[in-house]
């Protein structure tokens, strides 16, 4: 990222060193694949030391991922330690994206009725600005990718601070914990496809136009738009569930495998 962005976020919304991040990213994203690869499936225990041995990776980046997957829902930690792979139903996923759709639009209105500063408007733009330069691309590599997934992280933070609503701000920490409804949780494909990469060029066109509306201070337009972009998350999930062959999901969408699917 170029010296003038603004600084990234740990999973708490801390700013964080760049090579901290980088590494943190990094781990997030091995560790999430392994999960989405089928690799680790449903039900499997896992510990902190043996991703630590497996990735090759210091523990601190290693714990960070595993309490970001623990806070997406892929994860569930034990009471006694380590982590066990989470399973969902079709049920629970639609739920979950649905609830931080209804939660980021009332934040979007609550936006653009109070008014935000101009300084954390121009904060969002760079935001975004970075986005559409990583999405110029025609497909994405993986340090593109992890780029994204940190802008695209960061975005949403921004965005949950112009509502200047921390009461709404706690439940939608908690909904961004249930499965695969985290901001990030729609890239579920390969992040290297051209078709992935599309599903991208569309949620930023929709975080422009949301920023739009909060500036012309239009809560109803904000709020229908933040709806609709958390429903680009299910639309995606809802293509490859039926869309494709059965015994062909494994190969393009292994972590189908977590959501238990109705008879």
């Amino acid at each position: 990222m170029s010296t003038v962005a603004a600084p990234s976020l740990s999973t708490d919304g801390s700013a964080l060193p760049a090579l901290a991040e980088s590494a943190q990213v990094r781990a997030l994203l091995q560790l999430r694949e392994l999960i989405l690869s089928g690799e680790l499936a449903g039900g499997t225990r896992i510990a902190e030391l043996a991703i630590v041995e497996r990735l090759g990776m210091s523990r601190t980046p290693i714990r960070a991922a595993l309490v970001r997957l623990e806070q997406e829902g892929l994860l569930q930690a034990l009471p006694h330690g380590g982590y066990v792979v989470q399973s969902f139903s079709e049920r629970d996923v639609a739920d979950a994206i649905e609830l931080r759709g209804t939660l980021e639009g009332l934040l979007a209105r609550r936006a653009a009725e109070r008014g935000v500063p101009a300084a954390a408007l121009q904060a969002a733009r760079v935001c975004l600005a970075r986005i559409s330069a990583l999405l110029a691309a025609p497909r994405l590599d993986e340090q593109a990718f992890s780029d994204y997934v940190a802008c695209n992280s960061e975005f949403h933070v921004l965005l949950v601070g112009m509502a200047d609503s921390p009461t709404i701000g706690r439940q939608l920490e908690r909904v961004n914990s249930l499965p695969f409804a985290s901001p990030s949780g729609f890239v579920l494909a390969q992040p290297d496809s051209a078709p992935a990469r599309d599903m991208l060029v569309v949620a930023q066109q929709q975080h422009q136009q949301v920023l739009d509306a909060i500036e012309r201070r239009e809560g109803a337009r904000a709020e229908s738009i933040m709806r609709e972009h958390a429903r680009l998350a299910q639309r995606n999930l809802d293509a490859v569930v039926t869309e494709q062959p059965a015994h062909a999901l494994t190969v393009s969408m292994p972590a189908i495998r977590l959501i238990q699917r109705r008879p």
